[in-house]
């Protein structure tokens, strides 16, 4: 009876299998083409000299440069770009499967250099294709610092990943003189302005952003009796640099608000002031940095060449174009990126239909049509 049973879920399951078969390999033929369709753009589209570009659909290829550079908070790196991205080992009905539960991306604008000028670059809306620069699993022991690395562990805890189930973590980064394929839209300036303040790349589902109202509402909790401008004494809050955090036992209330605004890239003055903390002044201190680089240490990682070598205010910009909104960023060649569609594009077109031809003749054989 038992056995009899256990045939007939199997069977069950096959039968919903094949009916997923189906309706997922026309999705893969479909994808297929429009995959292809990515990859002659990408060939039609011939590489443009940044000094001889004209306004509209471009391609690009340089160096990665700019005066301004944040931290990438796995990896510590000084980058225009990260996207950090962290997933749980979750039970999921009889199966195992990795939940996205954090993905943090920042950036500042940055430059692209030919050789032939400079270009500005807004990767604001960007698919990217890059170098993963960190990936790690670990176990449920978080609070193991052999296992997990300090800055790992640090960046789960912003997030409320208490590490009860498997983690995964991977970091991507775009570093200074990071070789740069970019297909996107130039356009005229809308108004941006090339500044030391990381900017949110995309806007994250909702539960993994920190954004600056949820920042303003956990600072106000923590201080519910202290006003705007603090109402006792204002401190120096010292935070460690590259050697031992402080335990947050040895932190006071401030220290410890104020390294989680700190740690979320938090430049909003709001968020401080519901804090209690001054957003200009140097009442934080990060132990092995001198007293001028607070402003920078909190807004980003410090500056890469001097900013007087760039346009801080230029004509045209590189960006997602309103009416063509392909815009791409690699850090593959032209030819590579191209090739890799082209197979992606060929496993698709071909393996759907016979995807989908098996999981008809399962239905067909389950219905006994055969």
């Amino acid at each position: 009876m038992n056995c009899a049973l256990i045939l007939l879920l199997r069977l069950d399951f096959l039968w919903m299998w094949a009916i997923v078969g189906v309706a997922g390999g026309l999705l893969l033929f479909v994808r297929g083409f429009k995959i292809l369709q990515r990859k002659r753009l990408i060939l039609n589209t011939p590489i443009s000299k940044i000094r001889s570009a004209s306004l509209g659909l471009v391609e690009v290829s340089g160096l990665a440069t700019g005066p301004y550079l944040i931290e990438a908070p796995l990896t510590g790196k000084a980058c225009y770009f990260y996207r950090t991205i962290a997933w749980e080992l979750r039970k999921a009905s009889r199966n195992q499967q990795w939940r996205k539960v954090a993905d943090e991306s920042l950036h500042v604008p940055f430059y692209i250099d030919d050789n032939t000028g400079l270009l500005l670059v807004n990767p604001q809306g960007a698919e990217t294709d890059l170098h993963r620069d960190f990936r790690g699993e670990y176990s449920n022991s978080f609070f193991s610092p052999e296992q997990m690395p300090g800055r790992v562990r640090e960046f789960l805890q912003r997030y409320g990943i208490t590490g009860e189930h498997r983690v995964r973590v991977e970091e991507y980064a775009i570093k200074s003189q990071n070789a740069l394929f970019i297909l996107g839209t130039l356009a005229e300036n809308p108004g941006l302005e090339v500044g030391p303040e990381p900017l949110p790349t995309q806007a994250a589902a909702r539960g993994w952003k920190l954004t600056s109202e949820a920042l303003d509402s956990a600072a106000a909790k923590l201080m519910p009796n202290m006003g705007a401008h603090g109402g006792c004494e204002q401190e120096v809050i010292h935070l460690s640099g590259r050697g031992r955090p402080l335990h947050s036992a040895e932190m006071t209330q401030q220290g410890k608000i104020a390294a989680a605004l700190l740690r979320a890239g938090s430049g909003n003055p709001r968020a401080w002031a519901a804090a209690g903390l001054d957003h200009d002044s140097p009442a934080v201190a990060i132990e092995g940095q001198p007293e001028p680089a607070l402003l920078s240490a909190r807004r980003g990682a410090g500056a890469g060449p001097a900013a007087n070598n760039f346009d801080l205010h230029p004509k045209v910009v590189l960006l997602k174009g309103e009416n063509t909104p392909a815009f791409f960023i690699s850090w593959r060649s032209q030819r590579r990126v191209a090739s890799s569609l082209g197979a992606r594009a060929i496993a698709c077109i071909w393996g759907g239909p016979a995807l989908t031809l098996l999981s008809v003749y399962v239905l067909l054989a389950r219905l006994e049509w055969l």
